[in-house]
């Protein structure tokens, strides 16, 4: 394609950046700017007019989907391209490896170990280690090398404090290069090493690479802005293209301030801002905007709407989650209704174990879905374990749920001992027809082939599945002697869901599945115990709550079998990085939720720019929602407005529903957070909403809504277990009011 024609289409924001040349450069690209149509077209512009040898030019990214659409643009635009190295870092990383095997201490036939496989290692080379152990060894050596320390670095201690942990990362790379292979982390640490050690092969590759570029700068971690450098000399040119807003991988290692200093690390550097935006209409732009500029970790920028006015984002208060799935699901059918399709919609959430109330409520109003970056959610591992054990204990016949749990967590059952229990039962049951037994009793007699430890550790499960069973209550016409005071959760089938998570040992087992990996299993497993709060728990709730399971699950079975593309988009919010929907809705605004409730300083700067990259995803429409109260952890709490909610203007969003006592988003358009403070009255410190209290006469209650009075008086309203409604002084009254919970 002819230059001319590839450069009348850019901005002039754009056209400079493409044409820029000499100092290094830092393309700060707001979303929806057209980042990538830069970077390609630079590209082709380097090549084509400025007669660089395209194989003289290197352009790094961090996914394989990212730089196959950056080659494939490139080559439309200027044929030559196609000798360009357009790759990912690892990728990358390994290439050079190939190169310089010898230089880096391994076999040039190396391969490269998964997670699984550097466990396995870990613990053959540290065999004291347990699997468990292991896991947690390997994530922590992982991240020592994203961040280039060895185990002789000083500053491993900042990656995990435990005396031993150096000499297991040694033994375990003393056991890696033994085999001549490497891990993932290698694939950028070894390179860095080389590069630094070798000044033949760092000058070949100053020499091979002219230009440099990197897409998605800001989720580099510290390894690769050490490769970057490593790699560039005085006669490269460096181009950088990011956003310091959409940061929001630190826990992949991703490192802000790879951004943010850049300019100090590559002096000379030009700064052109895109700040243009394609995506949204302007109101959807300004309320990101008002969000995003309380962080101070940032270089600054304001996006500006190429699409004009439109309409206004719509902040929804709602009572509770049930209120906020069923306010989605009528917001997509009365659109649907005027000719929107499915796929126009996309909810967001922090935590996959949000998508069960939305998977629910979407599949009995036959809603099309999918479920994007994650499996829905009675398809997950940890979902599929809980719900084994509930139908082993419902059925202790069920052969399926036994094979699944009866050695998960690992108790020393394998495969064949298994084998031989379920042949055991068969055969005791076809010679007897009067004398039928079960899986847990098969647990406990088993046949005389067992070795004494499997025959153990199965009576070991027996007593677990019998331990269980025994904590479900009575059927309503078997419980003649029930007592009337006995408190209502105490009847509830989600103590018992969170009594198989804590004494099946899969509680433990995931914990460190989501310490390591980032995962939210023990959330997920929370969530399925909160969704049974409304059975009782006796075995006909047992066996209720999994024919409404069954149900949901044979209708999802149903919809995916209709082959239906125009469906709604279910996802996380870190998951919709570099995606757009004409209309999307935020859940779960709420303190506690999102942000996560321990977030401070950076951490919760990060959430912030994680909220940003939300609004940022919609084009058209852009809808919020936060509830008075939510179930969680088996309880229905209170809960408060997110503070980034008070960060949005007034004037420049639509609030529907009761607005939460106390709520005051910004009047007009500031820099400073207009999140609420922490009052400076001691009572309402004490007595704040969401608080459980004791009354003598009205019993267990929670303050509902706090407020002062005409003369300056502290009052609160306590919602009664018994449904009345009363306020209180707590200056004259508190003597008759204890506080049960704080939390």
């Amino acid at each position: 394609m002819n230059a001319d024609e590839y450069l009348k289409v850019l901005n002039p924001e754009q056209y400079e950046a493409v044409t820029h040349e000499g100092s290094p450069l830092l393309i700060l690209a707001g979303a929806g700017s057209g980042k990538t149509r830069v970077i390609t077209t630079k590209i082709a512009y380097l090549i084509g007019e400025k007669g660089f040898d395209p194989r003289s030019i290197l352009a790094v990214t961090f996914t394989k989907k990212a730089a196959n659409e950056m080659a494939e643009r490139a080559r439309l635009l200027e044929e030559k391209a196609a000798d360009t190295q357009i790759r990912t870092f690892h990728s990358f990383g390994a290439r050079f490896l190939r190169s310089f095997a010898v230089q880096a201490g391994i076999a040039p036939n190396f391969t490269v170990y998964d997670d699984d496989d550097t466990v396995t290692l870990l613990s053959k080379a540290v065999p004291s280690l347990s699997r468990q152990q292991a896991s947690r060894a390997a994530h922590k050596i992982a991240l020592a090398k994203d961040y280039c320390l060895f185990p002789d670095s000083p500053d491993l201690s900042v990656i995990e404090s435990d005396p031993d942990f150096p000499g297991i990362y040694e033994a375990y790379e003393q056991r890696l290069r033994e085999t001549g292979n490497v891990d993932f982390g290698d694939l950028i640490m070894l390179p860095v090493c080389v590069l630094r050690s070798d000044e033949t092969v760092r000058s070949r590759m100053h020499e091979r690479f002219k230009v440099i570029m990197v897409d998605e700068y800001q989720d580099s971690n510290t390894a690769q802005f050490l490769l970057l450098q490593q790699l560039v000399s005085d006669g490269t040119y460096i181009c950088v293209v990011g956003d310091d807003d959409q940061s929001i991988y630190k826990f992949r290692g991703a490192e802000v301030k790879n951004i943010l200093n850049f300019q100090e690390h590559f002096p000379g550097t030009k700064i052109i801002r895109l700040e243009r935006n394609y995506r949204s209409v302007s109101p959807i732009l300004h309320a990101a905007d008002n969000v995003v500029r309380n962080n101070t970790e940032r270089l600054g920028k304001t996006l500006h709407s190429e699409r004009g006015e439109g309409k206004k984002p719509v902040l929804a208060f709602l009572p509770a989650q049930d209120a906020e799935t069923a306010f989605c699901a009528e917001l997509i059918q009365e659109a649907y209704k005027k000719g929107c399709p499915y796929s126009d919609w996309a909810i967001l959430y922090r935590t996959n174990a949000q998508s069960l109330g939305f998977e629910t409520e979407f599949l009995h109003r036959k809603i099309p879905y999918s479920v994007v970056g994650a499996l829905k959610f009675y398809e997950r591992e940890e979902i599929k374990d809980i719900l084994a054990f509930l139908a082993l204990i419902a059925n202790p016949k069920d052969e399926i749920a036994f094979r699944r749990i009866v050695n998960k967590p690992a108790r020393s059952i394998g495969a064949v001992s298994q084998d031989k229990i379920v042949d055991f039962v068969r055969e005791v049951n076809r010679q007897s027809r009067d004398n039928q037994i079960d899986f847990i009793a098969g647990c406990r007699m088993g046949p005389s082939s067992l070795t004494k430890k499997t025959a153990e550790a199965l009576n070991g499960f027996a007593d677990l599945i019998d331990s269980l069973s025994a904590f479900l209550g009575k059927d309503k016409d078997e419980a003649d002697n029930e007592d009337k005071n006995e408190d209502k959760e105490e009847k509830r089938l989600s103590l018992f869901v969170e009594k198989i998570i804590l004494s099946s040992g899969l509680n433990e087992h995931y914990s460190a599945q989501d310490e390591i990996a980032g995962t939210q299993k023990t959330a997920n497993m929370q969530e399925l115990a909160n969704s049974a709060v409304f059975y009782p728990n006796t075995r006909k709730g047992l066996l209720d709550f999994l024919d409404h399971i069954e149900l949901d699950r044979t209708l999802e079975a149903a919809e995916e079998t209709d082959g239906e593309k125009d469906a709604v988009t279910l996802i996380t919010l870190h998951n919709t990085k570099g995606l757009e929907f004409p209309r999307v809705v935020i859940t779960g605004l709420e303190k506690g939720i999102f942000p996560r409730g321990d977030k401070t300083g950076e951490e919760l700067e990060e959430e912030r720019r994680l909220f940003y990259v939300g609004i940022t995803r919609a084009k058209d429409e852009l809808y919020m929602t936060s509830c008075s109260m939510r179930r969680l952890y088996g309880r229905t709490d209170y809960t408060e407005p997110s503070l980034f909610l008070y960060e949005l203007e007034k004037d420049g969003i639509e609030i529907i529903g009761k607005t939460p006592y106390g709520f005051a988003p910004l009047r007009k358009t500031g820099f400073s957070s207009a999140a609420p403070v922490e009052s400076s009255n001691p009572l309402a410190r004490r007595w704040a909403r969401g608080i459980r209290l004791y009354h003598d006469d009205w019993g267990y209650g929670v303050i509902t809504k706090t407020r002062e009075d005409a003369e300056d008086n502290y009052v609160i309203t306590v919602q009664f277990e018994n449904g009345a409604e009363k306020r209180f002084l707590p200056k004259y009254q508190a003597h008759s009011l204890m506080i049960v919970s704080e939390d």
